[in-house]
């Protein structure tokens, strides 16, 4: 999420910054605005938009063939008998991706146990509107392709690219009251749940038991090690590439190990902060007296701190904080280049699956969104956030048609050949102008700025 509140510092907190802050170096300056930069998550939209032009211009240039054939190499490793020898493309969609999933399941853990999910009352409407917003452009999508060979393509249209949509919330501004924006983000987060759901029970064609008994014996560990107090990352990441490993080779998608693995997180610090306070003060204490003169003891007082210190951040703050720079920025716009390089024809317009999934996509999707959102509202199961009318749910149920990432990774799924360069040319399509109308929307449809919050 993207915190927008603005705060300023009282003079003592200065004092007391200047006191204990890290000494600046020439470097901070071109170091530290690029953190803030990275950390920005609207921001990897941008990076995910330049990474997917510049992998349609490569897909539709005279190096066509040679960009579409770096991402079919092959490469492995091999240990005795076993090796795991796939195309660069498929270590991304597997591996790579995984990682992408576990953040997810960040997201997905930190919504139903701190977030707006955790409150029935708030999730009420974005669970309902999400799940008009994937039931009706699945129905279309399959409803126009019933009985071809993209049938299976039907989960295509379901999900929401967070993304693209918190890009476009960011270019509003303050155009939108802050409860759309928490509404679309809870609606995007239940969005991404639907998904997982689809990719693990709608994509599975087989499933080898042998391997999913070891990816389950991995999460008994994960759960084992976490009753035990282990708090070791090494450990657990040890454990996780071994769920990984049992989900890839069992037949359901490897990603789904990411999901799992997030999902199991803790929310809560190790250390609580006035244990955190009894460790400095102790070791404080220390430091003033005449222990400061031995270097081993001083060292040990000193790496003492420094663990409790971290260790008062949860486990989910901490990987969130650390791997959404690399998600947003690294693996996003690398799956882009690897999976959105498709050449464009004119002609390509008038295929039926770039229709249904245009369909699904700029169609069925805000209609889902505004239809069960309606009837929630009207039934009292659900009620319209403050400030937000149907105008605006209109709006964003537009936004919520882009669907690059989450609609391309299933895409890749469902369908191969033809079938896919026309699915993923219906994502594009689809997204963009969902984009463009739901944006203009908005503009349109912006209250009064004294009622903007």
């Amino acid at each position: 999420m993207i915190l927008t509140e603005e705060f300023s510092l009282t003079e003592d907190t200065k004092i007391c910054d200047e006191l204990t802050g890290l000494p600046s170096e020439p470097i901070d300056s071109i170091v530290d605005p690029l953190k803030r930069f990275l950390h920005i998550e609207s921001t990897s939209g941008i990076v995910l938009l330049v990474a997917t032009i510049i992998a349609l211009l490569l897909a539709n240039s005279p190096v066509a063939e040679d960009f579409l054939a770096l991402w079919k190499k092959m490469f492995g490793f091999r240990i005795g008998e076993f090796q795991m020898n796939y195309s660069f493309q498929h270590w991304i969609n597997d591996f790579l991706m995984a990682v992408f999933f576990f953040v997810i399941g960040l997201e997905v853990k930190r919504e139903l146990v701190l977030g707006e999910l955790r409150d029935i009352r708030h999730a009420a409407l974005p669970i309902i509107g999400a799940i008009g917003g994937m039931l009706v452009p699945a129905l279309i999508y399959f409803a126009l392709q019933h009985g071809s060979p993209a049938e299976r393509g039907w989960g295509i249209p379901i999900a929401t690219d967070i993304a693209f949509v918190v890009g476009c919330l960011v270019v509003l501004g303050s155009r939108i009251p802050n409860n759309l924006r928490v509404m679309l983000l809870s609606l995007a987060i239940v969005d991404d749940i639907g998904a997982i759901l689809v990719i693990a029970v709608g994509y599975t064609e087989s499933l080898n038991l042998n391997a999913l008994v070891l990816g389950l014996l991995g999460i008994a560990c994960l759960l084992g090690l976490m009753k035990l107090g282990v708090r070791n990352v090494a450990v657990y990441l040890g454990v996780a590439l071994l769920i990984w490993f049992g989900f890839h080779e069992s037949g359901i998608h490897a990603t789904i190990a990411g999901v799992i693995v997030g999902l199991l997180t803790p929310t809560r610090a190790w250390i609580s902060e006035g244990r955190l306070r009894k460790i400095v003060n102790s070791g404080m204490c220390f430091l003033q007296g005449e222990g400061w003169s031995s270097s081993s003891e001083r060292y040990a007082a000193l790496r003492r701190m420094e663990r409790a210190a971290r260790k008062t951040i949860s486990p989910i703050d901490r990987f969130e904080t650390y791997l959404h720079p690399w998600v947003g920025f690294v693996i996003m716009p690398v799956f882009a280049l690897a999976n959105a390089g498709v050449t464009i024809q004119v002609s390509d317009f008038t295929n039926p699956v770039v229709i249904a999934v245009i369909m699904g996509l700029f169609v069925g999707k805000p209609v889902g969104i505004i239809l069960f959102s309606w009837v929630g509202v009207k039934s009292g199961l659900a009620k319209l956030p403050e400030g937000v009318n149907w105008s605006m749910i209109t709006g964003g149920g537009f936004l919520a048609g882009i669907g690059f990432t989450m609609a391309i990774f299933i895409a890749n799924l469902a369908l191969d050949g033809n079938l896919l360069s026309a699915a993923k040319i219906g994502i594009l399509a689809g997204s963009v102008l969902s984009a463009v109308v739901g944006v203009i929307l908005l503009v349109l449809f912006q209250p009064k700025r004294e009622q903007v919050k």
